[in-house]
């Protein structure tokens, strides 16, 4: 493998032809195409945590109503169907990757 190594001069501003940033596009973005593109990335994020969810709930083998009441939570924060709430707080999905990596410990600290 090749090293190539590269000196950047961090007082000297880059070039607009290298094209990193659509200057005219960035000011014709709006508050509202703004908030569209959260929307789509937020949906995207709970996807992601739901696929998540799941594998982890199937992997142990549990329904989603034995899952719930394992991990104590409402049956509708892991039912995977649903999205009109954000069940996967911080708090969540610490407990997904603990049961993901270390289920027994889990499980039996939830006991």
């Amino acid at each position: 493998m090749k090293t190539i190594r590269v000196s950047i001069d961090v007082h000297k501003p880059l070039p607009d032809s290298l094209g990193l940033v659509n200057k005219r596009l960035l000011d014709a973005t709006t508050e509202e195409d703004i908030a569209k593109h959260k929307a789509i990335d937020d949906a995207e994020a709970m996807l992601d945590a739901a696929q998540f969810a799941r594998r982890v709930r199937r992997r142990l083998g549990f329904s989603q109503a034995e899952f719930a009441m394992r991990i104590d939570v409402s049956l509708h924060h892991p039912q995977l169907g649903t999205r009109q709430e954000k069940p996967y707080g911080c708090c969540k999905s610490t407990l997904l990757k603990v049961l993901d990596k270390a289920p027994e410990v889990a499980l039996a600290a939830l006991q």
